[in-house]
């Protein structure tokens, strides 16, 4: 009952509205005094509240000459009614506040950090759905499989390229990475990287393990992130056009430079 309250307030109404309107779907036609009763609002504040539904629009209050009883909205009105107004309420805040945003170029690029899986995603999608040429991607399977409906509607109108590891079904125009000893160690970095059109771009680790990452419009950072899914995508291709002994090269050149086994 109490999440009922809680998403009922989230559409804008009072704990002690919420109460009172599921307290008449559940008895009908009833008197002030029983709302009170079965709701657990105070006798003192039941009026103030029925008639903040009454103007609401989602009680109406039938008065006879016997008793004065309330009844309450259809769930189906309702809901429709609460749906209307959200959208209207939408649409005038997204005109609102599109009018407020800047619309002149900035001079100063950004590198911003985000915080939360929920707000990481909202930016992976918004600059997917954004996309006019191309998309450069560079992930594993855990942020592929998150973004695979926003990348899949996007791959017949534009060039999706990069690089992926564990990922079944991928759009074919993506490479697949080879399996490595380095990819499979439990210490691994699973980073993420997605670049909309040169312009924008959303980088950071697993959201599996730490939810942080970084926006960035910034050209410099663009270009060297760009540039490292691309040499990753030709050291893949190359090696795969190559005999086996060339990955026991690549492990001993890589334990070389880091100056560790990493």
């Amino acid at each position: 009952m109490q999440k009922i309250i809680e998403l009922l307030k989230n559409t804008g109404y009072t704990q002690y509205e919420s109460k009172a309107y599921i307290a008449l779907l559940q008895n009908s036609d009833v008197t002030a005094y029983q709302i009170s009763k079965d709701s657990g609002i105070p006798r003192a504040r039941i009026y103030d509240v029925l008639t903040s539904l009454i103007t609401k629009g989602i009680v109406s209050k039938n008065e006879s000459t016997a008793k004065t009883t309330y009844k309450p909205l259809p769930v189906d009105v309702f809901l429709q009614k609460t749906t209307t107004a959200w959208e209207e309420d939408f649409r005038n805040l997204s005109q609102s506040l599109k009018e407020l945003e800047v619309k002149t170029p900035r001079e100063e690029k950004t590198v911003m950090v985000l915080h939360e899986e929920e707000a990481i995603l909202s930016y992976c999608q918004t600059i997917i759905q954004s996309a006019k040429s191309k998309i450069i991607l560079s992930m594993w399977n855990d942020m592929y499989d998150r973004l695979r409906p926003f990348l899949e509607a996007r791959s017949d109108e534009l060039a999706i390229h990069g690089i992926t590891l564990h990922v079944e079904d991928v759009i074919p125009t993506v490479d697949t990475h080879r399996i490595t000893y380095f990819t499979e160690r439990p210490t691994s970095s699973r980073w993420f990287i997605v670049s909309v059109d040169s312009e924008k771009l959303v980088y950071g680790p697993s959201i599996d393990e730490q939810s942080t990452a970084f926006f960035t419009d910034d050209p410099v950072h663009i270009r060297l992130l760009e540039d490292y899914v691309w040499h990753d995508v030709l050291v893949n291709r190359l090696i795969n056009r190559s005999d086996n002994h060339v990955e026991e090269w690549v492990k001993e050149q890589r334990a070389t430079f880091f100056l560790d086994e990493r």
